[in-house]
């Protein structure tokens, strides 16, 4: 008991935040708004260190991979695997709020600042993607931008070779210092969200719980049919009625510990036994489990759906379009490797989608409050969906292959 109320302080003390925060501004009432800025204060500081922070934790893992990789096959096998797996989860989560819309419910937001884009037009594409300047790298308005300008500058130090040795191991460091910042930033989250819903609902009222109430319903519900359903699709796709036998067999205390922990980093010594009953080869096991825990998120691939078209229904914007579906698509797979090694993770892909669809700041507390309430099921999908795809990975590659990497 005591293990996993150490697990989940962080979660509390911030859902403990908001519930204060949405008491006082109903007692309070116009008198909360006083308290906005602090909320506003917590907010900024969040956009400012995300540009370092996702700019590090990219180009240094870009960076920390080696050359000439013997096991090219399984790996490339893995990244489909887990491209597929995310993109499926998504499209999935996006079907359901077709079936059940979240935009009935959702307290509308007015905001003076733009919102999101309507439509891509060749140079609005071009600035998405591009900048003229490198000091536009720094703004937030850029994101998509800094986010390819991080990647090629991973790519230009393994280019580089050993004289790129000293720029990595910079880059590693700033990625170690950035994560530190962003933790000692959300350490303020309890005391900037609560005053930001104290201002929230001494304006909407108590609407506001309604509105969450439901998109939890639609989040835990869209997740729970997926662990059940599709990770059973998949087992059955990698060995038949046998392996939907095999992996919810194995799958019991791995899931426990995803739930018990709110960590798929701590799940990856329960998986990779698991695997073991599982029938996946150790060799795969070894390599895509590991990578699969920091590279592979369906929980988090469901969850920015959600926030997403939440945000997006709460300031009057259509959720259905091809460009934001597409764009939604790209963030989403964007966010699952990113996430894998920042605490507090979701947190920047709510950023960064906010961000590139050119929300305002006022966007960013929503998308936190869903995404701390749908997290345990979230780490639950995020932890067991490795093994899932761990055993696609194991078919696809063949036993011959198995057997000369063994």
């Amino acid at each position: 008991m005591s293990n996993w109320i150490k697990n989940y302080t962080g979660m509390i003390w911030l859902i403990g935040g908001i519930i204060i925060g949405c008491i006082a501004g109903m007692l309070l009432g116009k008198k909360a708004e006083l308290l906005k800025p602090i909320g506003d204060i917590f907010l900024n500081l969040l956009f400012v260190a995300v540009i370092p922070l996702v700019f590090f934790a990219i180009s240094s893992a870009i960076a920390s991979v080696g050359t000439g990789q013997k096991l090219s096959r399984i790996m490339g096998i893995m990244s489909v695997v887990f491209l597929g797996t995310v993109l499926m989860a998504a499209l999935f989560t996006i079907a359901a709020i077709w079936l059940f819309p979240v935009h009935q419910v959702a307290t509308t937001v007015t905001s003076t600042t733009s919102a999101a884009h309507e439509s891509f037009s060749g140079d609005s594409i071009t600035q998405m993607f591009t900048t003229g300047e490198f000091f536009q790298l720094l703004s937030r308005k850029n994101m998509l931008a800094m986010i390819i300008f991080a990647i090629l500058t991973g790519f230009g130090i393994l280019q580089a070779g050993e004289n790129g040795h000293a720029f990595a191991q910079f880059l590693k460091s700033g990625n170690e210092v950035f994560k530190s910042v962003f933790v000692i930033i959300m350490k303020m989250g309890p005391l900037g969200l609560g005053a930001y819903f104290a201002y929230q609902v001494a304006v909407f009222g108590p609407s506001l719980f309604g509105t969450y109430g439901h998109i939890m319903a639609v989040g835990y519900g869209v997740s729970l049919f997926y662990y059940a359903v599709f990770y059973s699709l998949y087992a059955f796709l990698a060995g038949g009625f046998n392996g939907i036998k095999r992996y919810w067999q194995n799958n019991i205390i791995p899931s426990a510990t995803a739930v018990g922990t709110c960590s798929s980093i701590a799940t990856i010594p329960a998986n990779l036994e698991a695997s073991k009953g599982m029938g996946i080869s150790a060799v795969i096991a070894n390599i895509t489990i590991p990578l699969g825990g920091t590279l592979h998120k369906d929980g988090s691939s469901i969850s920015s759906i959600l926030k997403m078209a939440v945000v997006f229904a709460m300031f009057g914007k259509s959720f259905n379009s091809p460009e934001v579906i597409l764009l939604a698509l790209g963030m989403t797979v964007l966010v699952s490797i990113v996430e894998g090694g920042i605490p507090n993770g979701g947190y920047v892909g709510e950023l960064l989608f906010i961000s590139a669809y050119g929300f305002p700041p006022e966007a960013l507390p929503p998308a936190i409050i869903i995404g701390t309430l749908i997290d345990p099921v979230a780490t639950l999908l995020n932890a067991t969906g490795d093994t899932a795809a761990a055993m696609l990975i194991n078919r696809f590659a063949g036993l011959r292959e198995q057997s000369e990497l063994t």
